[in-house]
């Protein structure tokens, strides 16, 4: 049961993906959370850090579009000026702001990669839709929503029981 909670990589930052060997793999679209992934829940903008990144990740080739839970306002603010499509209220892990945003993407599931911060959103929703799932460590824990809270209790238990079998390695996640 837990099993469908475990990405296929998990990285402490956006900025230790390996880019290259997600492109050599197939992956051409990325789907990406916004909240505790790109940047703090209470940051506004993107960084310059995270401008160039989102630069060379076009540079690349792959193109992006933004799925968050958060609200229209709060996910527009952030993604116009960039000028990245978005999906707000996507109730995610449900499959329906997945597939607008394949739609957007406009490519098939097995060329998508999802990342996010979040096993029970983001992990979940992206491996129950066939995406390539990467995992990363949230930026800014501690000004996290109610509903995320709720999320990390019920993380914390499957760790547990995925560590018990052995199906999650502390130091894959050092990368």
């Amino acid at each position: 049961m837990f099993e469908r909670l475990l990405p296929h990589m998990r990285v402490n930052t956006i900025y230790n993906i390996d880019l290259h060997t997600l492109k050599q793999q197939g992956v051409r679209g990325i789907i990406t959370d916004l909240d505790n992934t790109l940047v703090g829940a209470r940051e506004a903008l993107a960084t310059p850090e995270l401008v160039k990144w989102l630069d060379d990740v076009r540079d690349l080739g792959f193109k992006v579009v933004i799925v968050s839970n958060n609200n229209q306002t709060r996910v527009s603010k952030f993604a116009e000026p960039l000028n990245i499509p978005f999906v707000h209220a996507a109730r995610k892990p449900a499959n329906r702001a997945f597939h607008k945003a394949l739609g957007l993407l406009n490519l098939p599931a097995e060329q998508t990669a999802v990342i996010g911060d979040q096993m029970m959103t983001d992990v979940l929703g992206g491996r129950r839709m066939g995406l390539f799932t990467i995992l990363v460590s949230p930026i800014a824990p501690s000004d996290e929503g109610v509903m995320t809270r709720f999320n990390r209790m019920i993380e914390r238990v499957a760790l547990s029981r995925l560590r018990k079998k052995g199906l999650w390695p502390e130091e894959e996640h050092k990368k």
